[in-house]
């Protein structure tokens, strides 16, 4: 028997921080970051919809992403 301790780092189905809500995020309230804005840019004009001209929470602006992404079928 081994007294070591897991890696979940070397687990098969390491447990995934994306699926946490993002309403429940700590830092859901700070600005989108460029990469979210830019790919919300990108999915935005692949789906034929304006972006928002405001500033969305990187909470906000992840869920816009998941809605597009659902809606153009990623």
């Amino acid at each position: 028997m081994s007294d070591e301790m897991p890696n979940p780092k070397l687990d098969e189905n390491p447990p995934s921080n994306t699926e946490k809500d993002p309403d429940d995020w700590v830092s859901g309230d700070d600005p989108m970051t460029g990469a979210q804005a830019s790919y919300l840019t990108t999915l935005s004009e692949e789906a034929g919809v304006d972006r928002p001209l405001t500033e969305l929470s990187k909470a906000d602006a992840s869920k816009m992403i998941d809605e597009l992404k659902t809606r153009l079928g990623h």
